[in-house]
């Protein structure tokens, strides 16, 4: 009852008055997003926007009336008669058509990639197209973006079948705590989300409403730790700065969320497995989970470009909500208990600090994240041992000048994550980021992580280096991807045979580049998959090869092809 009483004296405040749009740039769009960020290096935007609470409110960084034309040299080019619909600007009513686009993907032999919101993992073919409006009236505004995604979800060697059974058993030991299946379901998948939607009411510089974005918290660009695009966006109510608010000690932006999420539905492997005749699959629990988040940046006006945050989230069942106290938990201890009946124990909570520095004159920015995954030590403890249940993201890149007299740079980024426990006795005991007994489904929404695509124990380097001039960008992207270390050692803890590590090189083209009201995405990526599903065949006592014991392991090859286009009205 009181969080209701809070809610509505935070809408009585937004109706008193408003000049905000709080029209909303997704996150993840092509093109459009990262040319903001990387205008901050040159220092043609508004430099105090952190970028680290997402989705951005490109009105706060870019003045002019159409948001999705980035400077003044672009013009809009209608390819249909919608001059009369495609943008209303009037004192108090406004209205807009939002891009239309088309995004693929496509994996020749296995699942590959994140950050691509309501696609999922699927070999083969898929398809997300997305199209809406945005209007507003006085403090009133309603974005209707929603998202139709179609994919073949085509069958492959999910775990190989040769593995022995206990190899089988120690992996549903780990995923029978997390809703991650490795295919969903059997045969073409598709479903209708509403996606990157919301009605908000909007006073200045804050903003309440209902929302069903995705959000990014947190200054990577490759991974975050505790939100990302690569899951769909779920139903949240959402409590928002929409441009930074200054204050005599500096610039302020957060959010404060309320959501729910849900479940896949998929068990871990399709076809499932057994042990000594049992299933290894034991259902999750049918109910929905409630989520809190809290993002808090801070831009100290003593240092110019330097921002510092701090998030934190807790999940619980619906069904363990009774008091002010379960919807409103942020900040309160995960309590250590071994009783998994205790409600107190039917709770998750992974929290974070971070820091971004961007240096306009060098035109470069430093990154970091360092987070904790229901850390039940004190704040002493934390500090004796930050290691335990950590996972950090590090990155950095730099503008290089190529041809100043038209505009043309050579970015070069390196992005590192690390997800993976750097404690055995840690992962025997299931501790594993985003991996939960107390939420059996884990951090994750429907079927995909919340935060890090990369997933638990995994491990990521990345390397950009592209040409780029506006919204145009091509480059070449390097990166060594390490799949759920974790599990290679609750598996083959007593071997320890350091061959099996599922390790996925790749090099890969990408590019974007704008004509007229179009944008056109591409990214044509190489990867080979080192030890594919952890798999090794055995060596056999009368073979020449057991005598070697560099035995080849089982590789994969992959192509993944991304395109996509977008209309801009």
């Amino acid at each position: 009852m009181k969080t209701i009483k809070l809610i509505a004296i935070c809408v009585l405040l937004v109706l008193i008055h408003s000049n905000t749009k709080a029209q909303s740039l997704p996150v993840g769009t092509i093109g459009l997003e990262d040319y903001y960020r990387r205008a901050q290096l040159l220092g043609i935007t508004d430099t105090n926007v952190s970028f680290t609470v997402r989705p951005i409110f490109p009105t706060s960084i870019n003045k002019q009336a159409n948001s999705f034309y980035t400077d003044s040299i672009e013009q809009a080019h209608s390819l249909m008669n919608t001059d009369l619909f495609k943008f209303i600007n009037k004192k108090k009513f406004k209205f807009q058509l939002l891009p239309v686009s088309v995004q693929t993907q496509f994996n020749s032999d296995h699942p590959y990639g994140w950050n691509d919101g309501a696609m999922i993992p699927a070999k083969g073919m898929q398809t997300l197209v997305s199209a809406g409006f945005f209007a507003s009236f006085g403090p009133l505004s309603i974005q209707l973006k929603p998202e139709y995604v179609y994919a073949a979800n085509t069958d492959f060697e999910n775990l190989n079948n040769k593995s022995f059974d206990v190899v089988f058993a120690r992996y549903y030991d780990i995923y029978n705590n997390i809703d991650l299946p490795v295919q969903f379901g059997t045969g073409s998948f598709k479903k209708l989300y509403w996606g990157q939607s919301s009605i908000r009411l909007n006073y200045k510089a804050l903003s309440v409403g209902l929302s069903s974005e995705n959000l990014w918290w947190g200054p990577g660009i490759q991974n975050s730790l505790l939100m990302s695009n690569t899951a769909p966006g779920f139903a949240h109510l959402t409590l928002n700065t929409t441009r930074p608010i200054k204050t005599p000690i500096g610039s302020f932006e957060g959010q404060i969320i309320a959501g729910r999420l849900e479940n896949s539905g998929f068990p871990p492997l399709e076809p499932g497995s057994s042990f000594f005749t049992v299933d290894l699959y034991v259902p999750k629990p049918d109910d929905w989970r409630y989520l809190t988040g809290l993002i808090l940046t801070w831009q100290p006006k003593w240092i110019p470009g330097l921002f510092l945050g701090f998030d934190q989230s807790q999940q619980t069942y619906g069904k363990n909500l009774s008091g002010i106290r379960d919807y409103l938990p942020l900040f309160s201890p995960i309590k250590n208990t071994t009783s998994p009946d205790n409600p107190i124990a039917k709770q998750d909570q992974v929290n974070s600090v971070f820091m971004r520095w961007l240096w306009t004159q060098e035109h470069a920015e430093l990154y970091f994240e360092f987070g904790q995954y229901n850390n039940t030590s004190d704040f002493l403890q934390s500090l004796l041992e930050p290691n335990n249940t950590r996972a950090y993201v590090f990155g950095l890149r730099k503008l290089l000048p190529f041809n100043k007299s038209n505009n043309e740079n050579i970015l070069v980024g390196v992005e590192v994550a690390q997800l993976a426990e750097n404690s055995t006795t840690n992962i025997l005991n299931g501790t594993e980021w985003y991996v939960s007994q107390n939420i059996r489904q884990g951090y994750t929404n429907f079927g995909q992580e919340l935060g890090a695509g990369i997933g638990p124990g995994g491990n990521l380097q990345t390397v950009d280096i592209s040409w780029v001039k506006g919204l145009k960008k091509l480059g070449l992207q390097f990166e060594r991807y390490i799949h759920n270390d974790d599990l290679y050692y609750y598996t083959y803890t007593d071997t320890h045979d350091f061959r099996r590590h599922w390790t996925d090189l790749s090099i890969g083209f990408n590019g974007s580049w704008n004509y007229k009201s179009l944008i056109f995405n591409l990214k044509i990526q190489g990867i080979k998959s080192l030890d594919y599903q952890w798999y090794l065949p055995p060596d056999t006592p009368n073979s020449a090869s057991a005598l070697i014991y560099f035995v080849p392991g089982t590789d994969a090859f992959n192509l993944q092809i991304q395109t996509g286009i977008a209309y801009r009205f």
